[in-house]
């Protein structure tokens, strides 16, 4: 008998325990329900606020991310490498006119698109619509590399 009232014994304290834990996290979440009710717009501020915060955060970092800066390095081509005529069979193969020649020319040399205008007595427009043929007809996207392949291709 002394074996049964033990176990009673521990069912009981079992039983109390457990509603001790009920009662407890019941107190709990009425105290959590309440405070998120009185201070609903608190949290949702703070809520928009992390929002805002990680989104400049992303903003700043993506926009002031290092980039890569090419300069142009003109070296000077030694006297005797230049060719006095530019291939002709390469410019009609190409179809380059002597006007995109003339301003390719200038190009070669270093000039900007505003003195290769003032070299050639023609507006800023017009040596840039050479200068996109001429990339489009050497297949290049930069002034240095449209230099270096008429360089290779014997234009200049």
């Amino acid at each position: 008998m002394t074996q049964k009232l033990t176990k009673i014994q521990f069912l009981l304290l079992y039983g109390l325990a457990l509603g001790s834990l009920l009662l407890l996290s019941l107190m709990a979440w009425s105290n959590y329900r309440f405070m998120v009710i009185d201070h609903a717009t608190e949290l949702y501020l703070l809520l928009i606020a992390g929002v805002f915060v990680s989104v400049g955060i992303w903003v700043g970092l993506r926009w002031s991310a290092p980039t890569i800066i090419e300069k142009m390095v003109l070296v000077p081509m030694p006297t005797s490498a230049v060719s006095p005529e530019p291939n002709q069979q390469v410019l009609e193969h190409l179809g380059i006119s002597p006007r995109e020649l003339a301003v390719l020319v200038q190009l070669s040399k270093g000039l900007s698109n505003d003195e290769i205008a003032g070299q050639l007595f023609v507006s800023t427009n017009t040596v840039k619509t050479h200068l996109a043929n001429l990339y489009t007809k050497l297949d290049v996207k930069r002034r240095t590399q449209g230099v270096e392949k008429a360089r290779v291709l014997g234009l200049v």
